[in-house]
């Protein structure tokens, strides 16, 4: 995770010429410092990221530093509603849905989440046949699969591949918790 842009990187990230970098940089708008006793510029990365944000420009391959990224799997409306509530893109969450497991699958691979909740009321065979899916593919080995059960979670649902499972109905501040503390947790142990 590099700290520290040159202009020639910003460009890149944002599809500029390093012409126009410089001029942000040089009219105040993307904060950084210059190299002593050179014209050469650097852009700390958080001020990278507020740039971007603060003027609507896509984030690119920053966007998985940036985001914890959450899809919702057989979500129903109020269940959505609960984690749009908890989990809001202003915490720096972004959370899509699935309505079935081949759903799941395509945005599985397009969005690249960092946790998949999945709600076994899509019924107990099909939310296991997404999990065990999900784990075959060596981009989801690591990604964390969070089951919504009614009933208390038993070692079966480990067992499919999930690291987790919620009981419902549950408390929406509660479960918001538990995600971002299983996210911290991966994204720490990430090389």
């Amino acid at each position: 995770m590099k700290k520290v842009f040159t202009t020639g990187q910003v460009a890149k990230i944002c599809k500029v010429a390093p012409r126009t970098v410089s001029k942000w940089f040089d009219s105040g708008r993307l904060r950084g410092y210059r190299i002593p006793g050179s014209q050469d510029r650097r852009i700390p990365r958080e001020h990278l990221l507020r740039f971007l944000k603060e003027h609507n420009m896509p984030l690119g391959d920053l966007e998985a530093e940036v985001y914890n990224k959450i899809l919702a799997v057989g979500a129903d409306a109020p269940l959505q509603a609960v984690l749009r509530e908890h989990l809001r893109e202003s915490d720096d969450f972004r959370i899509e849905t699935a309505a079935s497991g081949f759903e799941a699958g395509i945005r599985a691979e397009s969005f690249h989440p960092d946790c998949i909740i999945i709600d076994m009321a899509l019924g107990r065979i099909e939310a296991g046949q997404i999990a065990q899916n999900l784990r075959k593919s060596a981009d989801h080995q690591k990604t964390i699969l969070l089951a919504l059960t009614s009933d208390e979670p038993g070692e079966e649902v480990f067992a499919l591949g999930f690291n987790d499972a919620f009981k419902k109905p549950f408390d929406g501040a509660l479960l918001a918790e538990r995600v971002r503390r299983l996210i911290s947790q991966k994204k720490s142990e990430e090389p």
